[in-house]
């Protein structure tokens, strides 16, 4: 009876060592910070324009670099995808700078103009505290940005996301 009982502990803190010893902790990969919004957006450069913008960033984990895609309506349409390097500035809130590229179509300005340009994007990303809705504020800076002269475009855009 003895050797039972002694069976038994051996083998019962044996299990607890084992698995112990496999246990290792999650390694959660959620896309923390990726987003699609809507919103409106307004062209500042040759009269002011208004459309909307589709908006759309996803998050790098474990990097402080965003790939985002904003497609711009108004009189014409343009894509700007960019790269951001994105500053928390706390558990809501991040702050970006992205550069990327205004791809437009068609002979009609966009809020950002008519022209394949090179753009940066300043902006902020706020997530409302105990939900999946994201607040979006941006500017687009589109140089020369324009067919016939030339010249820089600004865009303002603001919105609403969802969280995925």
């Amino acid at each position: 009876m003895k050797s039972r009982s002694s069976l038994v502990s051996i083998l019962g803190a044996s299990v607890l060592l084992s698995l112990s010893l496999s246990n290792q902790p999650a390694q959660a990969q959620v896309a923390y910070g990726s987003y699609v919004g809507v919103g409106p957006a307004l062209g500042l450069s040759d009269g002011t324009q208004i459309g909307g913008v589709l908006a759309f960033r996803y998050k790098l984990l474990e990097s402080p670099l965003s790939f985002r895609a904003q497609a711009l309506i108004g009189q014409g349409t343009a894509i700007v995808p960019t790269v951001s390097y994105d500053l928390p500035l706390n558990w809501q809130t991040d702050a970006y700078l992205g550069a990327g590229l205004v791809l437009t179509s068609g002979d009609s300005a966009s809020p950002v103009g008519n022209k394949i340009s090179f753009a940066l994007q300043p902006g902020i990303d706020y997530v409302l505290p105990n939900s999946n809705t994201v607040i979006f504020g941006n500017a687009i800076i589109a140089f020369d940005a324009y067919r016939n002269g030339g010249g820089a475009a600004v865009s303002l855009q603001g919105g609403v996301g969802l969280r995925f």
